[in-house]
């Protein structure tokens, strides 16, 4: 019997990759763009829900902090991941979302500013964050520059106001999926060998404590899964009939809304997918340099930034209940508009998701973990993941071909990665 994630991805694979209805006319860009935003606020609607999901899991397993419920955990944060990711094909274009992001997705992250860490793997200190030993769980006091911060209590307000990005710092993230998977995994500490995180569920435990400070790991633990709710419930709202986010992209013209579309899905493409998740990763060799780290989730991190992109394109998203939501979408307009080069952004995504399947399939049978794919000496896994890289690439070409032929102008994310390699080696 295939597992319930399994059939999330053929499903959610089947409807990105569904083949648009034609329309024998152009639909119209303001029907491009309603559809647009009715996608959008679906999946944040499915990544809200999920959220939730994950909500209770951490509830439960606080209330009987054991292996098993640890585990349940960690499924309900894999599982919160897939709506998620498939919303990153929103950004760039959007400023509204560009703005929020990065509370609930900021990565990389210096862990040490939450809790404990291995200093043996970690380091002691960093020349560029002063709180890279921070350890929040363990300090009730933190100076930030001149400030002696009372850190006694571990709000809300703590973690989003005073220690995100903390000191004009972004590695100081505090919030969001990355803080929750640290707290949930602890740090992968197996370097390109096989293996996750592997935290104990007595770091929760108040009679059996390891690690010491477990009520305040509990805390934290509990306000960042809060916080991830008030988040995305505040995306939702943006997106909704009288919000923010699609009032803003709906009263745009015809233009300038077919440019916002295209300008998320050619910067997630090309800057960065393709240049700092991926290639960054595979010119240094680094198993830090993964999206979801302590997991061992980047196959699937990336995967699904892909599907959600295609589903966007086609107009056409499958949410997690299984119902759909279509419109009109800029597939549809592409092939009324400019035929030949709509047929070369249709090649370039099915490739596109194709490379990162394989990556995905690569991982989901346990061949190995991403992080041991861009392992330096690994031929076969820097393979996979460097025609992974192409393909993205070559979709955002394609992307670029389509703005060029409709007569747009936008501006794609670049990265050094990809446009100067020798400055990041």
């Amino acid at each position: 019997m295939k597992s319930a994630r399994s059939l999330l991805a053929a499903t959610a694979l089947l409807g990105a990759l569904a083949v648009s209805p034609v329309f024998a006319a152009a639909p119209e860009p303001k029907a491009v763009v309603s559809t647009y935003a009715d996608i959008a606020q679906a999946m944040y609607e499915d990544a809200l829900t999920a959220a939730r999901n994950l909500d209770k899991a951490v509830d439960a397993f606080l209330a009987a902090p054991t292996e098993a419920n640890l585990k349940k955990a960690r499924e309900a944060w894999l599982a919160a991941r897939v709506p998620y990711q498939q919303t990153e094909g929103f950004r760039f274009g959007n400023a509204l979302v560009d703005e929020w992001e990065g509370k609930v997705n900021a990565w990389p992250l210096d862990e040490g500013l939450i809790d404990y860490v291995d200093a043996s793997s970690y380091g002691e200190t960093s020349d560029e964050n002063p709180l890279y030993r921070a350890n929040v769980v363990a300090n009730k006091q933190i100076r930030i520059g001149r400030d002696q911060v009372d850190a006694s209590k571990i709000t809300k307000e703590l973690l989003s106001e005073t220690l995100q990005e903390a000191g004009g710092v972004e590695a100081n993230v505090a919030t969001g999926y990355h803080a929750i998977e640290f707290l949930l995994w602890g740090q992968d500490l197996n370097g390109t060998k096989a293996g996750a995180g592997a935290r104990p569920a007595t770091d929760y435990s108040l009679e059996n404590c390891t690690h010491g400070n477990c009520e305040r790991r509990r805390e934290y633990l509990r306000v960042a899964t809060d916080l991830l709710i008030d988040d995305l419930s505040e995306m939702v709202e943006a997106w909704s009939a009288d919000g923010a986010a699609r009032k803003d992209v709906t009263g745009k013209s015809a233009e300038e809304g077919l440019s916002t579309i295209l300008t998320g899905l050619g910067s997630l493409s090309y800057g960065e997918l393709a240049g700092e998740r991926m290639k960054l990763g595979l010119i240094l060799h680094d198993p830090e340099e993964e999206h979801d780290c302590f997991s061992d989730n980047t196959h699937n991190s990336h995967y699904y930034d892909q599907v959600g992109m295609a589903a966007i394109y086609n107009g056409r998203y499958i949410r997690t209940d299984g119902s759909v939501v279509e419109g009109a979408s800029l597939a549809d307009y592409a092939k009324a508009k400019a035929g030949g080069v709509a047929g070369k952004v249709d090649t370039a995504m099915k490739i596109s998701t194709d490379k990162l399947g394989a990556i995905k399939a690569r991982a989901d049978k346990g061949v190995e973990a991403y992080d041991q794919m861009i392992a330096e000496g690994n031929a076969e896994g820097n393979r996979v993941v460097e025609e992974g890289v192409n393909a993205l690439v070559a979709q955002a070409r394609a992307i670029e071909g389509l703005v060029n032929e409709l007569g747009l102008k936008i501006e794609i994310e670049g990265s050094d990665s990809l446009d100067n390699p020798s400055a990041v080696q």
